[in-house]
């Protein structure tokens, strides 16, 4: 069964962040939510999420197969301002794990260095050519650049989990489970 790392940041965006989780664990895969420290975490519109562990306990697992970082404002900041984050996407990378973001967080990726040469996509604005000229940004919906899934924003929660299931599952696994949602 493919494991995920979900690591949830304060402001994290509750939309991106329950999407996927959700849509994750119907598909059977083990999604491992990860605070920054063992507090509940206020995500950006006020829902308190109280995450399975923390980012330091969760880092040290060695059977996860993804992280995907859910984005939203302040949370892909926080995100990218903890180091044991950014080391942990880069060493999922370097190891040719999937790492995955969404709106704001693809530019928690790209501070990293992981982005240039990837077409990738991400929230209006939050990568341009000025900061990461290395970086090919489509503002397409979602991108999947070999091991690199990014996605647009809130609108394109439902996409993104589905892109990642099938990254990690089958094309029929995320058939089953977007047949389930009715869209």
């Amino acid at each position: 069964m493919p494991k995920v790392l979900v690591p949830l940041a304060p402001g994290c965006e509750e939309l991106e962040a329950v999407t996927i989780i959700d849509l994750l664990r119907r598909a059977n895969i083990e999604v491992v939510t990860a605070g920054l420290d063992s507090d509940p975490v206020v995500a950006s519109r006020g829902l308190i999420i109280t995450p399975d562990t923390t980012l330091e306990y969760a880092v040290r697992l060695d059977d996860l197969d993804m992280i995907a970082l859910p984005g939203g404002l302040p949370g892909a900041d926080n995100l990218a301002d903890c180091p044991l984050l950014v080391d942990t996407v880069t060493r999922f990378a370097s190891e040719g794990r999937f790492v995955a973001a969404i709106c704001a967080a693809p530019r928690v990726l790209a501070k990293a260095g992981l982005l240039d040469g990837k077409r990738v996509t991400a929230y209006p604005g939050f990568i341009d050519g000025d900061d990461f000229p290395a970086i090919n940004c489509t503002g397409s919906a979602l991108e999947i650049d070999g091991k690199v899934i990014t996605s647009r924003g809130p609108g394109t929660a439902m996409d993104f989990a589905l892109a990642l299931i099938e990254a990690l599952t089958d094309k029929k696994t995320r058939d089953t489970v977007e047949a389930g949602l009715v869209r």
